[in-house]
């Protein structure tokens, strides 16, 4: 019994990735195409999300900062989930919904990208995290699911959607690691050409 149902989340997340392929797959380009424009014009990908998706976050800068699957010099990337004095400090002085918007205001520049993570498209630190960044002229790359929430209907023409077609969030964010690792290797196949990682 519980061997199936073990193999179940298998066979799941397995039957999305697929579904997910041909939905995913332009939205994902795009992204990979403003994410070139942006670290090509001497700018930086700024992450956020909560829980699982502050993870991813910090995931996608790690890969961007030390690499994917091959060498290549660092990529400009700031995970805003990571220093517990600055998420701190704004909580506390300014509230939670403001965590990461702050920081857009102070670090991000007009062409940089701003990368949004939220499976429900609900948070509201994350709505205001893209709307600090609209502000700076910044293009939003927002990954969600469950049809995209309030999150997908604050999105410019200019920004990117990556909509898992699911409702569970475990399997929404199953889907965004593999974008993630989609986007770093089309980044790193057009910097530096297209081969067999080793």
């Amino acid at each position: 019994m519980l061997e199936q149902r073990i193999q179940r989340h298998f066979f799941d997340s397995a039957d999305l990735k697929n579904q997910s392929a041909e939905v995913l797959s332009k939205p994902i380009a795009d992204a990979v195409q403003a994410v070139l424009g942006c670290i090509t014009a001497g700018g930086k990908v700024l992450a956020c999300g909560n829980g699982g998706s502050a993870s991813d976050a910090q995931h996608f800068a790690a890969e961007f900062i030390g690499r994917f699957e091959r060498e290549r010099p660092g990529l400009a990337a700031i995970a805003l989930t990571t220093d517990s004095s600055i998420l701190t400090a704004i909580g506390n002085d300014y509230g939670f919904n403001l965590i990461f918007s702050k920081q857009v205001q102070a670090l991000g520049n007009p062409g940089d990208v701003l990368i949004a993570l939220s499976t429900s498209g609900n948070s509201a630190d994350v709505l205001a995290a893209v709307d600090a960044a609209h502000d700076k002229d910044m293009t939003v790359i927002a990954f969600t699911g469950r049809g995209g929430g309030k999150l997908g209907a604050r999105l410019l023409e200019t920004d990117v959607h990556i909509c898992v077609p699911h409702e569970r969030t475990a399997r929404i964010q199953e889907v965004h690691i593999l974008a993630i690792h989609c986007l770093c290797d089309a980044v790193d196949v057009q910097l530096l050409g297209d081969q067999d990682p080793t």
